[in-house]
């Protein structure tokens, strides 16, 4: 720990920007959740390095640490929405972006999560491969337009950002690209607790 957090004091003294994470959902505890939260709050007030924090709810299914008995079986949806919750009361005004793993948690527990505080859905990507070789439903391309209309399905005004959070381009109102997009097919031996349960067409 010492050493990580050396690292990324060195790296904002430099001018590096990093993310910021928490995996959940394995051995730990909610006060370890709380602590790790505060140490990343004491590092920004002394650097502002961290663009953003990203919670990442552990898969659990294909991994050795489940199947020896070690960890429980991944995060649960409360436990989702407790740690964006937390994470934006004791990150806020230190870490302003608080972003939403979909590949984790799947597009409804996403758009929960958004409700519960974070602020950005994250990236379309093109493949993802750690997540789903854990044994994650979620990790194809997304479209641009399916991720603007999942956004406003509550409520929100999608953007597009840079990296550094600047806003590209803010979408005001709805274009051609916008549809909802389509369930996965699940994937034999995934953890299916996650994949979309509503009957809302997504």
């Amino acid at each position: 720990m010492q050493q990580w957090i050396e690292i990324i004091r060195t790296a904002h003294s430099l001018g590096i920007p990093t993310t910021s994470t928490m995996m959940y959902g394995h051995t730990e505890l909610p006060e370890h959740w709380v602590r790790h939260l505060l140490l990343l709050r004491e590092i920004q007030k002394d650097t502002g390095g961290f663009t953003e924090f990203v919670p990442l709810g552990f898969i659990h299914s294909q991994t050795k640490l489940f199947k020896s008995g070690h960890a429980r079986p991944g995060h649960a949806i409360h436990e989702d929405l407790i740690v964006h919750a937390l994470s934006r009361l004791l990150l806020n005004n230190y870490i302003r972006n608080i972003q939403v793993s979909w590949v984790k948690l799947g597009f409804e527990d996403s758009l929960a999560c958004m409700e519960a505080g974070a602020n950005d859905f994250g990236g379309t990507l093109m493949e993802e491969s750690i997540s789903k070789a854990a044994g994650a439903t979620f990790g194809e391309y997304v479209a641009p337009g399916e991720f603007r209309a999942l956004i406003r399905t509550i409520g929100r005004l999608p953007a597009e950002r840079f990296t550094s959070y600047l806003i590209r381009e803010l979408f005001e109102h709805p274009d051609a690209e916008e549809r909802l997009p389509r369930p996965p097919i699940p994937v034999f031996g995934s953890d299916t607790h996650h994949a979309p349960i509503s009957a809302t067409g997504y």
